[in-house]
């Protein structure tokens, strides 16, 4: 097996990885398992032009995606256009997607895991034909992102305090809007503070991600306008894993959703598996995609 890494430097743990030596590991990590590994560290300005040259033009059987879960679900995207498959190695914040899949935390516990893994085939999402394999979020979620680009940080931890500063921010005036769901034949209108779809269904832990991503549908997560302190006890029931029994959070599953926003604003925003983007269309079709992204994952006799 022969794998091409593509590793943003600014991801996370890169920031201040001695990156050489780390790929010197890698290296000696895949040989023991009879595989090749070429590693390619890129800026962050970089990756996508790299991650889909080493998806087309390296004779790759695996696109390795080493950063942030923004980085994985731009390798996400060329893997499932181009086939190849992909293995992610977590050096985000969050590593939403890795988790689902399993991939220890560690980049040296990962790498070993990786190099023992098999390939299966997972579900991915889009919205309006842009892949995500996380979440699709508006609301709370992409103001809090905004509002966190105000604060400057240059590690894992300073980005989890701008975070919780923005989410302060946010909590003290939390957003409101009215958007139209279409499911199946039945069509609602919601008037929400927050709205999300995820790629598989979400868990109980604390964190929000799918532990399986081959159930074929989408989580779908609304949350009505809240006072802030509704909020504070929505973050408070999210952190002890009961937000399920919240009684301002409404969940649903489907195979397809179609959103309309009435009262679309020109400046409003998405988050895409962690990334701040431009909502600029008023009706976001989701579709879920049953088994068509290959992944390299934990083998059948690695540990967990």
């Amino acid at each position: 097996m022969k794998v091409v890494a593509v590793l943003n430097r600014e991801g996370g743990m890169f920031r201040t990885l001695d990156i050489d030596k780390f790929c010197a590991e890698a290296r000696e990590i895949f040989a023991r398992g009879g595989h090749e590994i070429d590693c390619r560290p890129v800026p962050a300005q970089k990756i996508t032009a790299a991650l889909e040259q080493a998806a087309t033009r390296s004779g790759g059987d695996v696109l390795m995606a080493g950063g942030g879960d923004g980085t994985v679900s731009a390798a996400a995207d060329i893997a499932w256009k181009t086939g190849i498959a992909l293995a992610v190695l977590p050096a985000g914040t969050m590593n939403l997607f890795a988790r689902s899949l399993n991939i220890p935390l560690g980049l040296t516990a990962a790498l070993e895991t990786l190099a023992s893994g098999e390939v299966r085939r997972v579900d991915i999402a889009t919205a309006n034909g842009r892949p995500f394999v996380h979440q699709f979020a508006l609301g709370f979620h992409p103001r809090m992102v905004r509002m966190r680009k105000n604060f400057r940080y240059g590690s894992r931890l300073g980005k989890i305090l701008a975070s919780a500063r923005a989410m302060g921010m946010v909590v003290k005036d939390p957003p409101s809007f009215p958007v139209e769901l279409r499911i199946g034949n039945e069509t609602m209108l919601r008037q929400v503070s927050a709205l999300a779809i995820s790629n598989n269904p979400y868990g109980d832990a604390p964190l929000p991600y799918a532990p399986d991503v081959e159930t074929g549908l989408l989580g779908i997560y609304i949350t009505r306008p809240l006072a802030s302190r509704d909020y504070m006890r929505l973050m408070a029931d999210i952190m002890l894993g009961r937000w399920r029994s919240n009684s301002n959070v409404e969940e649903m599953r489907a195979k397809e959703i179609v959103l309309r926003f009435p009262r679309l604003r020109k400046n409003a925003n998405a988050v895409i598996d962690g990334e701040l983007v431009p909502l600029k269309d008023e009706i976001v079709e989701i579709v879920i995609h049953p088994g068509a992204l290959k992944v390299l994952v934990p083998g059948s006799g690695t540990p967990e």
